[in-house]
């Protein structure tokens, strides 16, 4: 079969199309076939080797991915060869592998996936989508004013529709970019400023007491944290899951404390336990099939043009979900 490996950090350029050995599913195993394979920016960091955990090379990245069963090991009962499957690789033992032609899981870690929902969909809506959604849990809008950073991206395009729908006053969403700012608005966002604009806290009328933002969901992290604080409300909160990008200083952090503020730290993986994750995922399933939440993806790559699915997540080129296909 062909995968994506690099065998060394660096660039985009590092991630090269392999011949490898097809799986053979073990027991209690199913042998997916894969039609779509999500990218996420935590990926990027782990091939610059900037990433919290330093991963053995060579590697075959790839979390999450949808596809259809083909083969089952001895004594695989709980699924059926043709199945179409959600494979949330991130959150079991075979945590990587996913950018290839095939994967073998457990088949207990399927998830299944309604025909109406896309096999690109539901890969958008793993990582991307129980984020948003236990974001959301974590830091309930209901009745508040929050800023959505990255709002057109995976996570953020998902977070404004599900904190609209869990009863948020004001949803403001950051982009950068007129495209981008205009696609924020048909999410359901109230409010959509461009960040890129020098003076985007004066859209929300700062006052010198502090900003009127109650949560701040910070994806992002670097320099833009310092610069979202001064929009938080006093007794507010700022959800932070930019993936160890912080960059607050003792100073900032006195600031905070001042004003009753909290930083709040957010990480996905401590929240999946399996049967809840795959309930979760079905939940999100639903609400794409009644349509009650759009996923966008705006970004489809051939496997072999992997590197060029990295190049459009490093340079911010694309709205919504990246994915590879075949």
């Amino acid at each position: 079969m062909k995968a994506i490996q690099y065998r060394s950090f660096g660039g985009p350029e590092v991630l090269r199309l392999v011949d490898m050995p097809t799986p053979v599913p073990k027991r209690g195993e199913a042998l997916v076939r894969v039609e779509a394979a999500g990218l996420n920016f935590f990926e990027v960091l782990m091939r610059q080797d900037r990433y919290a955990v330093t991963p053995d090379l060579p590697m075959v990245p790839g979390v999450e991915v949808a596809g259809v069963v083909e083969a089952l090991g001895e004594g695989t009962q709980t699924v059926a060869i043709g199945a179409r499957v959600a494979v949330p690789m991130f959150a079991f033992a075979r945590g990587v592998g996913g950018c290839a032609e095939y994967v073998a899981i457990d088949a207990g870690a399927l998830v299944p996936i309604p025909d109406d929902v896309s096999f690109e969909v539901a890969t958008a809506l793993m990582i991307q989508g129980l984020t948003a959604l236990h974001l959301v849990r974590q830091s309930d809008p209901r009745g508040k004013t929050v800023l959505v950073s990255a709002a057109v991206g995976g996570v953020g395009s998902l977070l404004i529709q599900l904190a609209k729908e869990a009863g948020a006053k004001t949803v403001i969403a950051l982009a950068g970019g007129s495209e981008k700012v205009a696609f924020a608005r048909t999410l359901g966002a109230d409010l959509a400023i461009d960040y890129r604009a020098a003076d985007w806290q004066a859209a929300l009328g700062v006052r010198p007491a502090g900003g009127p933002v109650e949560t701040i969901y910070d994806m992002v992290g670097g320099s833009f944290t310092k610069s979202a604080l001064g929009v938080l409300a006093p007794g507010g909160d700022l959800v932070f899951g930019a993936m160890g990008r912080f960059e607050l200083e003792a100073a900032d952090i006195e600031q905070v404390l001042s004003a009753n503020q909290s930083l709040r730290g957010f990480a996905l993986l401590p929240l999946l336990a399996p049967s809840a994750l795959k309930a979760d995922l079905g939940d999100l399933f639903r609400r794409v099939e009644n349509g009650k939440l759009k996923v966008h993806v705006g970004g489809r790559f051939p496997l072999g043009q992997a590197a060029e699915g990295h190049r459009a997540m490093e340079t911010r080129s694309t709205i919504g979900k990246i994915v590879l296909v075949p």
